[in-house]
């Protein structure tokens, strides 16, 4: 008789306990959880692309995630809100593309790795103090650009001698590049004339400003300026002035006669793995700042719609190397 009281008694508290444990058992792996902030400063095709090849990265390394997906639309308060949110909700990892929301996550977050991408001058923009390796909980990946090839190529196929350039002043990675094009148009002897905005609702009538002083155009890795891209080309290609673009991404569909720089799905990826680095123990202070220099990670476009709009001939051997030709309206992919 008591032992047929205790059979019960123990079947009792087995039931009575599952609810318990199942709750436990939700609770517990809620707080294992990976999850993944992703913010960007502002939403156009390259840094769309950047946050694909992050998510992708991860997922084909079988990294069960769930990420959070946030966008600033340019204002720095909201920059700054985003990176409290996730600080706040205590992601595993944030990660911050473009120097403005990196710089916000850097100092609003210091207990949880902060990985950023397509920042191009993370020392100057004072998230690390050497490309060498992460500083505290701090690294990521570099967009920095070759500028002294793409202003030689520019002035040697276009004839550039006045060069124009559009700039964020309230960017840290659109003051170093200006510094950069300052330096480089000296070596070549190209004169540079300069139009500073704050917001994209400001680059068409910057555009208008210097169109008729500039034999062309140079953009650089700016997010303001290609958040409102299609004003910029209507612009200049109303004029017949050239434009080089340092993201091909914006430029597929054309507009622009050389479009020479990173693959920014390729970017993402490869911010994806260090991402996937710190998941499996890595300090983000071991881990160097990923830079662009595999020959892999590039690609080269040609417009020769832009090309025949403009007078322009482009020599048959920057074709030969081009991975993308557009013409009559078409993308043709090499």
């Amino acid at each position: 008789m008591k032992m047929k009281r205790l059979v019960v008694f123990c079947l009792f508290c087995a039931v009575g306990l599952a609810p318990l444990c199942a709750e436990g058992q939700r609770q517990t792996k809620a707080a294992q959880q990976i999850r993944i902030g992703i913010a960007k400063i502002v939403q156009h095709e390259a840094l769309d692309a950047c946050e694909r090849g992050i998510q992708d990265e991860l997922e084909s390394r079988g990294i069960n995630a769930v990420f959070d997906l946030q966008n600033a639309n340019g204002d720095l308060n909201t920059a700054a809100q985003i990176a409290n949110k996730f600080k706040n909700e205590r992601v595993s990892v944030a990660v911050a593309i473009a120097t403005p929301i990196a710089v916000a996550m850097a100092n609003a977050i210091q207990d949880i790795p902060v990985v950023f991408c397509t920042v191009t001058d993370p020392v100057a923009a004072g998230l690390v103090s050497s490309l060498e390796r992460g500083q505290g909980n701090v690294t990521g990946l570099s967009d920095a650009l070759p500028t002294g090839e793409h202003l030689a190529l520019f002035k040697e196929i276009a004839g550039i001698k006045t060069l124009g350039y559009i700039y964020t002043s309230s960017e840290a990675n659109s003051l170093a590049s200006l510094q950069l094009v300052e330096e480089v148009c000296k070596t070549y002897g190209i004169t540079l004339i300069t139009q500073a905005i704050s917001l994209s609702s400001e680059l068409r009538q910057a555009c208008e400003a210097i169109v008729n002083r500039v034999d062309g155009i140079y953009l650089t890795t700016d997010n303001t300026v290609f958040s409102a891209l299609p004003a910029l080309l209507n612009v200049f290609n109303a004029a017949k002035k050239p434009v080089f673009s340092s993201d091909l991404t914006a430029v597929y569909t054309g507009g622009a006669l050389i479009a020479s720089g990173f693959n920014y799905y390729k970017a993402g990826r490869a911010t994806g793995v260090i991402v996937a680095d710190i998941l499996a123990g890595r300090k983000p202070a071991d881990i160097p700042v990923k830079l662009l220099t595999d020959p892999s990670e590039s690609d080269l476009l040609f417009d020769l719609d832009a090309a025949a709009r403009c007078g322009i001939s482009i020599p048959q051997r920057y074709l030969d190397q081009a991975g993308y030709i557009f013409k009559d309206g078409q993308l043709i992919t090499k």
